[in-house]
């Protein structure tokens, strides 16, 4: 299954059990050999867990996130926007992000599983740990206590598994020291088609893979 260039697809982090804990929409700039890249613009519909009253939940500790009644709620992508791309077959994805001026502000390496395609995008199981990489190449592991605080967790990973998330991490960090692809100046002056309005989720976003 191949997405067209300028088609809305979106992109869902899903739990093992299928439920759904965050979406963004976005437009396709390209589908071939290199991934899945698409472009999250400013204003684009995305969904996040929240209480019944409103509050975000992203950051409460885990058990007491999962003793909390939440749901999806709709939100627009802040800032000028994020470009991602998620490989075929691999444990991570690349997202680009670009300050309000439009300027590149730094690469952010999302450790997931492989990604599952289905026909309105694409489905990964986020694995907490990331991480940031500014303009420069300087580099800094991200949400190391949340990735601690879900393993062994069986909604997440076991303790084997974490040392291959984590050794992936240390694979990309390797391509940020070398400043090798993605990290070599790829799509750092990305421009999104001017004639393009904020993504919105089609009627289906929310169906089974």
């Amino acid at each position: 299954m191949r997405f067209q260039p300028g088609e809305t697809v979106v992109r869902r982090c899903v739990y093992r059990n299928g439920r759904i804990a965050a979406v963004e929409s976005a437009r396709v700039i390209s589908d071939d050999g290199q991934g899945l890249l698409i472009w999250v613009s400013g204003g684009s519909t995305v969904m996040r867990r929240a209480t019944l009253d409103g509050d975000p939940v992203r950051k409460l500790p885990l058990r007491e996130k999962l003793a909390t009644t939440t749901m999806l709620r709709p939100a627009g992508w802040r800032g000028h926007g994020v470009l991602i791309l998620t490989p075929p077959g691999a444990q991570h994805s690349v997202w680009w992000f670009f300050a309000d001026d439009a300027s590149f502000s730094g690469w952010y390496i999302n450790l997931e599983s492989p990604c599952v395609r289905w026909q309105r995008g694409l489905d990964v199981q986020d694995q907490a740990l990331d991480i940031w990489v500014d303009p420069h190449l300087a580099w800094r592991w991200k949400d190391e206590d949340e990735f601690a605080d879900r393993t062994g967790h069986p909604l997440f990973w076991t303790h084997e598994e974490a040392h291959i998330i984590r050794a992936e991490g240390e694979r990309m960090i390797t391509l940020v020291e070398a400043g090798r692809y993605p990290f070599d100046g790829t799509h750092v002056d990305f421009k999104p088609d001017p004639s393009w309005t904020p993504s919105q989720l089609p009627p289906d976003w929310d169906y089974p893979a």
